[in-house]
């Protein structure tokens, strides 16, 4: 008679968090400045003001809206903040950056509001493998947050991990 297949992972106590599920569920878009620039270099005021007027924001409802400048123009901080004026009440979010930036933003941010007490002594694997892409500081920033309470840290897919941290042992005296 054949042994019933076990599944030694999912017995193992080990758990598996997949940074992908925290990846943003809504749309990015973005919004170059040097669009509304004279010569893609020099912020006329004046034109600067009538172009965001008569542009049309509906197009960012319900989005996120990175506004940034490809080019080394200055960009006073008034423009950013005339932006925001337009684009605030109808956009989901307004963040001044670009969309790299603004997913590292929003890692920081969902990864700190992260409960790690839930898992005191756990053995975690960091999933590895995505079809999205996380930023290796979201990496880092869930072992920063995960090491004072992980009994251990590993990194990749549950047959194949790459140790990351192991709490030392307390010495009995």
């Amino acid at each position: 008679m054949d042994a019933p297949l076990v599944n030694r992972i999912a017995e193992s106590g080990l758990i598996t968090l997949n940074l992908e599920l925290y990846y943003p569920s809504t749309e990015i878009v973005v919004m170059d400045i040097k669009d509304y620039l004279f010569k893609g270099l020099i912020l006329k005021e004046k034109d600067f003001r009538l172009a965001l007027k008569e542009h049309d924001w509906t197009a960012y409802e319900g989005k996120v809206l990175c506004v940034y400048c490809s080019t080394d123009a200055i960009i006073p901080v008034w423009a950013f903040m005339l932006i925001s004026t337009y684009a605030g009440p109808i956009a989901q979010e307004v963040y001044m950056g670009d969309k790299e930036e603004y997913i590292r933003h929003h890692y920081y941010k969902v990864l700190s509001e992260l409960k790690v007490d839930e898992y005191q002594d756990g053995r975690i694997i960091i999933k590895g493998c995505s079809e999205k892409p996380v930023p290796p500081s979201a990496y880092a920033k869930l072992t920063e947050l995960l090491k004072p309470v992980a009994k251990s840290i590993m990194y990749g897919e549950p047959c194949s991990t790459v140790p990351i941290y192991k709490r030392p042992l307390k010495r009995v005296r």
